[in-house]
């Protein structure tokens, strides 16, 4: 069953793992394997930070080739132009790749390449329309393709914005050009997500599969705190007990996402896979 057929349909849980910065994809096969059985979906992040690393649709695919695990590769509008963006999602469908999370992209002077020249023709609702234009058999051109696709685009929400207000219109943005999916910012309180759903009207209108980040370390949260809320109490739990406490205040918000009924949940690894099974092994092998 695809991932598309999931959504609304109980919990469901994706994961990232990370792309190689050289070309053996054999460690992010493993961090794939390692989440075979846990998951409904992994994420394969598009140049993630600016910084070089391997093709996500190339590894999606080989991912996918040789694990069975369905994949979610993101694609930004950083660094190609609409032409280059439609074939690379043209030979996304060709190699496999069924869903796609689009994205603006982190501007190249973030990253180990910053003199590249970006170029954000458009940005994700213009991605958006543009993966519904292929599904639809034409190009942005107007003209007709030969075929059509059929892919899953998914966006990025953060229902820890410092203006929910705005964040909700830029999401109903994004739904309105074609967005089946959201996957959102870490939220380290189930209030987050409550206080976003209220924003949007009281539901979404398409599934959200919340963020959820076990923390490491104060330090760690303070960085994270730079772009969505990290309660002052999980701090100071941090600052006494470090990484037990985030992993408790992660499993706490995976528990409460699902007893609320949520669509599910993103889990962000952050190069430590291994924490996510730890994190959910108390939770049972599936969250149904």
């Amino acid at each position: 069953m695809r991932l598309i057929d999931k959504l609304g349909h109980g919990f469901v849980l994706t994961a990232e793992v990370d792309p190689p910065r050289g070309p053996d994809p054999g460690p992010t096969l493993q961090q794939a394997l390692i989440l075979r059985g846990y998951v409904d979906a992994v994420n394969v992040s598009d140049a993630p930070m600016a910084n070089l690393r391997m093709n996500s649709f190339m590894l999606a695919h080989l991912i996918q080739h040789h694990t069975g695990v369905e994949v979610i590769p993101h694609l930004t509008a950083r660094d190609r132009n609409r032409l280059a963006l439609q074939a690379d999602l043209l030979g996304a469908w060709a190699l496999g790749v069924r869903n796609v999370l689009v994205l603006g992209g982190d501007p190249p002077e973030r990253g180990d390449h910053p003199e590249a020249k970006p170029v954000y023709e458009f940005g994700a609702v213009g991605l958006v329309q543009t993966v519904a234009r292929l599904n639809r058999g034409e190009n942005l051109s107007g003209g007709s393709l030969e075929g059509t696709t059929d892919l899953t685009p998914g966006v990025a929400v953060n229902p820890g914005a410092s203006d929910l207000g705005a964040e909700a219109e830029k999401f109903w943005a994004k739904v309105e050009a074609g967005a089946r999916f959201a996957q959102s910012q870490p939220v380290f309180c189930p209030e987050t997500a409550a206080a976003f759903l209220d924003a949007l009207g009281g539901r979404s209108p398409v599934p959200i599969l919340w963020g959820v980040l076990p923390l490491r370390s104060v330090k760690m949260a303070r960085n994270v705190a730079r772009w969505t809320r990290v309660p002052e109490a999980l701090l100071a739990d941090l600052e006494r007990e470090g990484r037990a406490a985030g992993m408790r205040a992660a499993q706490h918000v995976l528990r409460e996402l699902h007893a609320a009924g949520m669509d599910g949940a993103h889990l962000y690894p952050l190069g430590k896979v291994a924490l996510l099974k730890e994190m959910l092994s108390p939770l049972g092998t599936r969250l149904r």
